[in-house]
């Protein structure tokens, strides 16, 4: 076991109804003038703004908005909220969306609270020293950026996806009503669920450091998502389905599942950064698509980990090889992902990736990373092609 540190500072307020209480939680932790940040109309044609501004109209709460966050949040729109705040004196930031709406209005807060180009932080060149507080009406469960650290941006220039985690854009607060989803896209239902899974994935095969404990809790939430993920595909207004994806996008990436391991794998991350930096596809598709090459390539270094993860995550019986039951345990995930409608490789996401642009894309992930990534398996960029090339 690995030490750790543990840290969830965001007041989760969960349940049919809560959006109610928005301007109750942006006076108590001192919201003067808010920019509500949200990404395209849905929450505008869905009547959820004018809930929310009306709340804010009673109680007297100055604000502004600021709109269209789209998935992979660009860089673009952050600078030109940063200016925005900025002039209108803003304090605040209240995110009314999924993930990329949450992303951006981390960046926007750094880009307040911080001098200099902002975009520094995602290409780690300079550490945050602060970020203007943040408060979520969250509408997607997916990323978890909810309760996380961390945020995801895309430079338009040169298409570079890149993320940054501080503890400073934790969000004070974060309102979580399963009802709010409900007119998602089957699809985007999925990739959410699939993000959910994956966040847990990439600490679950750490090669180093593990708890009995955080792995039963990583296993539990990880069959608890996939259960509920195939009641979502025949039965989409199911609420306690949704409930229970909602909670797990929470505490899956607010570090619960990660205690005690070396900080787990991240290698298919990176490597879909790469991939919705270029062809801009939608981030838990991309993590599917890229999943079982990436598991096929790593599998032997960390093989008592998948191993243990084909038999309790996966149902796989205990019976031949190690490697038998690994192997077992990366089809049986793969066929999950098909059931819930999501790719297992680049064809059926629908990207015609050339040779060039595979290059391409393993040269920007391993300059992100600084040329080595992985735990399960220590990745350099010849391995990044070979797994980008196993998965077209």
């Amino acid at each position: 076991m690995k030490s750790f540190n543990y840290y969830t500072p965001t007041e989760v307020v969960f349940g049919k109804g809560t959006e109610n209480e928005v301007a109750g939680l942006l006076e108590k932790y001192g919201a003067k003038k808010v920019l509500i940040h949200y990404g395209g109309g849905s929450v505008i044609r869905s009547g959820l703004m004018k809930k929310v501004t009306d709340k804010l109209d009673e109680a007297g709460i100055d604000y502004l908005s600021l709109g269209g966050a789209v998935p992979n949040p660009r860089l673009g729109l952050v600078y030109e909220g940063i200016e925005l705040c900025k002039k209108e004196k803003v304090d605040f930031l209240l995110t009314v969306g999924g993930g990329s709406a949450i992303d951006s209005a981390k960046a926007i807060g750094y880009g307040v609270a911080n001098e200099g180009d902002v975009w520094d932080f995602y290409d780690h060149k300079r550490q945050a020293t602060a970020c203007l507080p943040l408060g979520v009406i969250l509408t997607l469960a997916a990323t978890g950026s909810e309760m996380s650290d961390s945020s995801v941006i895309t430079k338009e220039e040169g298409l570079i996806k890149r993320g940054y985690s501080s503890n400073y854009c934790r969000p004070k607060f974060a309102i979580m009503n399963p009802e709010l989803t409900m007119t998602l896209p089957d699809y985007q239902t999925a990739c959410g669920c699939t993000d959910i899974m994956m966040h847990t994935m990439e600490r679950y095969f750490a090669k180093e450091g593990s708890m009995e404990l955080t792995d039963a809790l990583a296993e539990g939430l990880l069959r608890t998502v996939m259960n509920n993920a195939k009641i979502l595909v025949k039965d989409p207004k199911n609420y306690d389905a949704r409930a229970e994806v909602m909670w797990a996008g929470s505490l899956a990436h607010n570090g619960l599942t990660g205690c005690g391991s070396d900080g787990g794998d991240w290698a298919s991350h990176k490597l879909e950064h790469e991939l919705g930096g270029l062809f801009d596809v939608a981030h838990g598709a991309g993590l599917a698509a890229v999943w079982g090459s990436w598991a096929r390539y790593v599998y032997k270094e960390a093989l008592p980990r998948f191993k243990k993860f084909a038999i309790n995550v996966m149902g796989v019986e205990d019976k031949g090889s190690d490697e038998d039951i690994a192997l077992k345990g990366i089809e049986a995930m793969e066929d999950f992902y098909r059931q819930i409608n999501m790719p297992t490789n680049l064809r059926e996401l629908g990207v015609e990736a050339s040779d060039e642009q595979l290059v391409e894309m393993a040269h920007k992930c391993a300059v992100g990373v600084g040329g080595v990534m992985g735990s399960a398996k220590k990745l350099k960029e010849e391995d990044m092609l070979a797994i980008f090339r196993a998965c077209k």
